[in-house]
């Protein structure tokens, strides 16, 4: 029987750490193609090339591993992994995201491409994990997440997936001591609050740099925020349905348009 094959991409480029820890493990659980982007892309949430040219080229950066680095973004990779790399080929059995520098908790998972990523394998109909870890240095340390990585990977082969359903799991900061296990959780009610700086460069001409802090109303203890910050690995199931269920009997009821 073939070992399962499995893609790995990510959000931070190709030549970072995160995906490197990444790979080493999905080596020892299967067949391993890599479709990363060439330069960082985070933040680009679930955007795609669109009018613009995208540019592939394979890349020999991970010992006994095919692949290839790509000039779009983490979606356009794994587009570009099912439909030209592997068109009329095997096509993966779990797409794997990451591990991303910094969390990727409640609403980030709007934002990230690390997640975005992961959700498109989801929409492919392929099972699908985003890693992320709460650590935004370059020299971050991710040794304490290998052995989740591999267990809940090894589940997600094992066990699948619902359908439509990706993965969003965070990691604590190495420093915080001993992950004390997996927490199953929903998105924590957080955003950020944006400010933005106004600044001149060298010819006088104004330009903005996004700051703002990161807020959490979210009082509960089964949320992706309590979990990371008690030191668990937290586990959210994301779905790309953003349908708000609830709010259609509200809106057939109470408007008068229709």
């Amino acid at each position: 029987m073939p070992r399962p094959l499995i893609l790995v991409t990510n959000d931070d480029g190709i030549t970072s750490s995160g995906i490197l820890n990444l790979v080493t493990v999905m080596k020892e659980l299967g067949d391993v193609i890599v479709v990363a982007p060439n330069s960082p892309q985070s933040g680009m949430g679930h955007a795609i090339t669109v009018g613009d040219t995208l540019r592939l080229k394979e890349s020999t950066i991970f010992e006994g591993v095919k692949a290839y680095e790509c000039s779009g973004t983490p979606a356009d990779c794994v587009k570009m992994a099912r439909h030209y790399i592997l068109k009329d080929k095997r096509q993966p059995d779990v797409v794997v995201s990451g591990v991303n520098h910094g969390s990727n908790t409640s609403i980030s998972v709007l934002y990230s491409g690390t997640m975005s990523a992961a959700i498109e394998g989801a929409i492919e109909g392929t099972p699908a994990i985003g890693f992320s870890l709460a650590d935004y240095g370059n020299e971050a340390d991710f040794s304490h997440t290998l052995e989740y990585i591999k267990k809940i990977t090894s589940q997600v082969m094992e066990k699948g997936l619902p359908k439509g359903v990706a993965l969003n799991v965070n990691f604590p900061h190495k420093k915080k001591g001993p992950i004390k296990g997996i927490k199953i959780c929903r998105q924590a009610n957080a955003k950020w609050v944006e400010d933005f700086d106004e600044r001149k460069d060298p010819n006088g001409a104004t330009y903005f740099w996004m700051t703002g802090k990161f807020v959490n109303f979210d009082k509960g203890e089964d949320n992706d925020e309590w979990a990371i910050a008690n030191n668990y690995v937290s586990v959210v199931p994301c779905q790309f349905d953003l349908t708000a269920h609830h709010a259609i009997p509200v809106l057939n009821d109470e408007w008068n348009i229709l």
